[in-house]
């Protein structure tokens, strides 16, 4: 068992803090760790401690933890310290700390990250905890059927004033932590029906969708949300300022709101098969965001999707995941679990070596950078608010149509941002083409803006059979009867299957662009897939049916080239790249320079049965066009190669040999 106090051990680890900028000096390291903000590379380890651990912090040493810092110089380091159980994995005052603890873990990862300059945040459950609603019943969120949850606080109770904060605060002043990363927020919260939530609602309280006042339900319990985010932040700023929050989820997809809260950055673990789709779709979001953030990759295949438990990825699948991320400007981080004593494998270790120097050698061209607005895809939050029957994600299936649209348009070999719903006002006219993929409501806004967009010579592409509806008269197009589903099928090199809700339009003065049909037969019977009127300056593309949900669920080759046909003839990209499809083409700006990266997603993970991939085949030669002005400068990153443009069929050009996994075409005009 660990014997000593906690003031013995503050006054030791206070003895170590005044010690430390002397070490700082001797060994010329920098004078400060670094804010969240201005960091790059970091490590998560989670535990979620329990009174099932034996020997809790057994295995932890300086050793240990000085050799992993050491290989993989991260900016800051996540420890667990609290888990969804709800114990403490510190030896606490407040309680409730893991019966078994043999070492004070973070006390030995405070001493050796802070003589190292690395930042220590923990990990720590905040609406999640098991322990807090199983001693504290009168602290639990209820469900609609009257039962006491036994794993979700109340946002509405006492137990963020009487137990989380307190916990927050104690951990921030005994460790002098950077700050923290709390898990179980948004994504685990539902609506509540205790007795506190329904008063104050002072309407009949809804149990489901087909009741009255159920959007205003859940949007009620939403603002609850934000008001305890808020309370917890605000007040544990007030005593540690310079202690850094962010809550998990909170402004990426799963709650894509303005971020209005004064949480200090943003940040999200992606999991699951087919990560790097969902890394594209997250990390785009979060970048529009103006917030500092980072995504973390699960360093091992989730154990939902096989039968085994825990598959270790090997270091070229998350430097092709890390990639993504970076691409986008933000921070990357990556997961691992040690063992229940805190022991990490030589050979996991070895691998976040390897992933943290792959990284910093794509920090100075990848680290706060700028878009390039090419094309948008409209992501709509007021489409899963009033449909998704929950108050925040994951929304599963319900945010593939931006995932599909995205896909596609990278496929096709060019740059794309998503475009929040609540920001496109601002933006929109910076894009040459912007995609309104097939969602079921995005609204008589996203509608206003999107018109006045095209109007002023944008070129806009709608799609979905309910967005078929809502832009009927915008596009100069009739409505048959209602939408419904049924099997559709597109021209290509092979039929493509875009099977679902269709609307049946009638094009009237719109140029037919492609035609579905409902068998495999393309002879006769053919109904517009896709049509395009003038609108103004600019042109509309109306396509009447789930394009997005059907290339999310297959990235049907025929699909893409369908995409292609659409946007091709519409669309002029600053930089042409000639390339296979599995190269993510991402235009950014930074320090003078337009920055071409080059992502190599071939073999990338997507299933199951193959948890992991050591192996990402060198594709090549690529093409860069840069138009008609001759660059000064070409340079090849990190390969510090320069590149002689050129001039061909009136452009410049250059040619790239080979990509690995990640390059980056640095261009000075």
């Amino acid at each position: 068992m660990f014997m000593a106090s906690s003031a013995i051990t503050r006054r030791r680890f206070g003895a170590l803090l005044a010690s430390a900028p002397v070490l700082r000096a001797q060994t010329g390291r920098p004078p400060a760790r670094l804010r969240r903000a201005d960091s790059y590379f970091g490590l998560h380890f989670d535990l979620h401690p329990s009174d099932k651990d034996p020997a809790l912090g057994r295995d932890v040493t300086e050793e240990m933890v000085e050799k992993l810092i050491a290989a993989a110089r991260p900016d800051y380091v996540q420890y667990d310290s609290k888990g969804h159980v709800g114990w403490l994995g510190w030896p606490s005052e407040v309680g409730p700390s893991a019966p078994h603890i043999v070492k004070d873990s973070l006390e030995i990862w405070r001493r050796v990250t802070a003589r190292n300059n690395v930042a220590l945040y923990i990990h720590f459950s905040g609406v999640w905890d098991s322990q807090a609603c199983r001693r504290h019943p009168e602290w639990a969120r209820m469900g609609p059927d009257g039962k006491v949850d036994v794993n979700q606080t109340s946002t509405f109770g006492p137990y963020v004033d009487r137990l989380m904060i307190p916990q927050l605060r104690e951990a921030a002043t005994k460790y002098s932590l950077d700050g923290v990363w709390v898990d179980g927020e948004c994504w685990a919260t539902n609506p509540d029906y205790s007795e506190e939530a329904v008063r104050r609602f002072g309407k009949p309280v809804p149990k489901s969708s087909k009741d009255e006042h159920w959007l205003e339900w859940l949007e009620f319990n939403r603002e609850q949300f934000r008001r305890y985010v808020k309370h917890y932040v605000d007040e544990v700023h007030k005593t540690h300022p310079q202690f850094q929050i962010a809550s998990n989820w909170l402004y990426s997809t799963l709650a894509p709101e303005p971020p209005e809260l004064p949480v200090d950055f943003i940040s999200g673990d992606y999991l699951g098969n087919a990560s790097i789709s969902t890394a594209r779709l997250e990390a785009r979001f979060m970048a529009q965001t103006g917030r500092p953030w980072d995504l973390m990759a699960w360093g091992f295949q989730q154990a939902q999707s096989n039968a085994i438990g825990h598959v270790h990825k090997p270091a070229v699948q998350l430097q092709q995941e890390a990639s993504v991320v970076l691409a986008q400007g933000g921070g990357f981080q990556v997961y691992y679990v040690p063992t229940r004593e805190g022991h990490f494998e030589d050979s996991h270790v070895a691998t976040m070596a390897a992933v943290g120097r792959y990284c910093r050698q794509r920090q100075k061209v990848s680290h706060k950078s700028e878009t390039v607005p090419q094309i948008g895809v409209v992501f709509s939050k007021e489409t899963l608010y009033r449909t998704g029957n929950k108050l925040f994600g994951g929304w599963g299936k319900a945010s593939d149509p931006a995932r599909g649209w995205l896909d596609a348009v990278l496929g096709c070999g060019w740059s794309a941002d998503v475009l929040p719903d609540w920001k496109l006002a601002r933006i929109a006219a910076q894009y040459p083409f912007i995609v309104l993929p097939d969602w079921a409501e995005p609204g008589l806004e996203v509608k206003r803006v999107l018109t006045e967009y095209a109007t002023n010579g944008g070129r806009l592409l709608v799609c979905g059979a309910r967005n078929a509806a809502l832009f009927a008269d915008t596009a100069r197009v009739g409505l048959r009867g209602e939408a419904a589903a049924g099997p559709a099928f597109i021209r290509g090199d092979v039929l493509g299957n875009v099977t679902g809700l269709w609307q049946d339009i009638e094009p009237r003065e719109a140029k037919l662009l492609a035609e579905r049909y409902p068998v495999l037969d393309t002879r006769a019977g053919g109904r517009p897939a896709a049509v395009a009127n003038p609108l103004g300056k600019g042109e509309i593309v109306l396509v009447p049916g789930p394009i997005g949900v059907n290339y999310a669920a297959t990235h049907a080759a025929s699909i893409r080239r369908f995409v292609a046909s659409l946007i091709t003839p519409r669309f002029t990209p600053l930089i042409g790249v000639s390339a296979p499809p599995t190269v993510e083409v991402v235009l950014r700006r930074k320090d003078g320079r337009l920055l071409v990266h080059l992502l190599n997603c071939t073999n990338m993970q997507v299933a199951g049965d193959y948890s992991t991939t050591d192996f990402v085949p060198a594709v090549g030669p690529i093409y860069l066009w840069l138009g008609k002005e001759r660059p000064k400068t070409v340079t090849l990153e990190p390969e510090q190669s320069e590149m002689e443009p050129l001039y061909v069929r009136e452009s410049w050009m250059v040619e790239i040999p080979m990509l690995k996994v990640h390059s980056v075409a640095s261009v000075v005009f």
